[in-house]
């Protein structure tokens, strides 16, 4: 009886968003009124609300804000694109498409999807003009890359929400996602669209992106600030799993928590670039404001998942599925799956997720590739209820077959490859 009021409460939260209501006031209403109809009193449905809350902001909202900052500082010195050119230079025109995605890759770390999507587009309709090629054969390369990021990488904001739901370090979490992110963003986002996109016939235009750079900083600055998190989370994770107790273990455990390493990054970002310390604190606060709605839909989400743990869902799944024979990672990206085809939106769906499928973390599926097993089931099949698949439509004119074959594919291929490997992974 407790799924069929959890499937209703899917129902009622579907029906909201259709109806456009924000997604955050909607998560909210529909655990409030799925823990009342589980039974549970209204004092205690409003305590695990507030503990739902609490709990998933407590230890990721530093990380959110300062990942936040740190994507708008590169966004706004130019950063993004002096990587972008330095690519296109280094690849020419032959592996134009590998140049977009490497790019796609650098700059989605830092940036959240879509302001890196709005950052890169107009670049790949320059590289498009510049070289002949169809929009769609550079921008799918990009579109890919900044999926894998969104789904597998922290400090975006799905990966890092989950890793605190699930317990689960972001430092382990980062080098399995890179592990995952960079072979399926290349069968996606490279080999895909060779197939379905026929090439045209053009010419480089000498001159074009080196007489765009000016006034942008240099690329080894730019390559530090965009990959610094990343460097430090992954040097810190390295380190402390040096078995022993040595004088630096103290220093790696500091580089490996996230908030510290994006810390160090933002400071060393705002140091370092020439536009003044109080125009990079604007960008800073315009940062957090872009993510300001993300955060408390993020917050609303820990409020449904803390209903579900609190009322007992999650064990009711999972006795259920003891006889199904079915990998918990297998499971967890069906169930997210089908949450993402229904819902909508990634963030919301891999949310709802989370309190169904907590109780299946164990032996068989650590915190961390449960992490990567939800956020690959949150890309799956996007179509008309997502605001991605509107956006790729109407930047690249398709029609909504185009898009179906096109953006709905790509991204169903990152979900189903992002599940092989999740399983591949914890073979070993």
């Amino acid at each position: 009886m407790s799924l069929i009021i959890v499937l209703a409460g899917i129902l009622l939260l579907f029906v909201m968003i259709i109806k456009k209501l924000n997604p955050m006031i909607a998560l909210l209403l529909t655990a409030i009124i799925t823990g009342l109809f589980l039974g549970m009193p209204i004092s205690k449905v409003m305590s695990s609300v507030s503990n739902g809350i609490g709990s998933t902001l407590g230890s990721m909202v530093m990380v959110l804000a300062l990942g936040a900052m740190m994507g708008k500082l590169i966004e706004d010195t130019g950063s993004a694109k002096k990587i972008v050119f330095i690519l296109i230079r280094l690849f020419g025109r032959k592996n134009i498409q590998w140049a977009v995605l490497l790019t796609g890759l650098l700059v989605g770390i830092p940036l959240f999807y879509n302001a890196g999507f709005v950052v890169l587009i107009p670049l790949v309709f320059a590289i498009a003009s510049a070289t002949g090629l169809p929009k769609l054969y550079i921008g799918i390369p990009m579109a890919a890359a900044l999926s894998v990021t969104h789904g597998f990488l922290p400090p975006h904001p799905g990966p890092v929400a989950l890793a605190a739901i699930f317990h689960a370090e972001i430092g382990k979490t980062l080098i399995y996602g890179l592990c995952l992110s960079i072979p399926i963003a290349i069968l996606a986002g490279v080999y895909f669209p060779r197939f379905v996109i026929k090439k045209e016939a053009g010419l480089m235009e000498n001159g074009f992106f080196i007489s765009a750079e000016e006034n942008l900083p240099s690329g080894l600055k730019s390559f530090l600030t965009a990959l610094l998190p990343v460097f430090l989370i992954v040097a810190g994770t390295i380190g402390t799993t040096i078995k022993g107790d040595y004088s630096f273990k103290s220093f790696f455990l500091f580089l490996s928590d996230p908030t510290a390493a994006l810390l160090t990054a933002v400071v060393v970002t705002v140091l370092v670039q020439h536009s003044g310390i109080a125009k990079a604190m604007e960008s800073c606060v315009e940062g957090v404001k872009s993510i300001a709605m993300i955060i408390l839909i993020i917050a609303a989400g820990g409020a449904f998942k803390q209903i579900l743990v609190d009322s007992g869902v999650g064990e009711t799944v999972k006795l259920m599925t003891a006889d199904l024979n079915l990998s918990p990672l297998f499971l967890a990206w069906l169930i997210t799956a089908a949450l993402r085809v229904t819902l909508g939106s990634a963030t919301v769906a891999a949310l709802t997720a989370s309190g169904i499928v907590l109780p299946l973390i164990g032996v068989n599926a650590p915190p961390e590739l449960m992490v990567l097993a939800v956020g690959a089931g949150s890309l799956m099949f996007s179509h008309v209820n997502d605001t991605g698949f509107w956006m790729f439509k109407e930047y690249f004119n398709l029609s909504l077959k185009e898009t179906f074959k096109t953006w709905t594919i790509m991204e169903s291929i990152v979900s189903v490859l992002g599940l092989l490997g999740v399983l591949l992974i914890n073979t070993f």
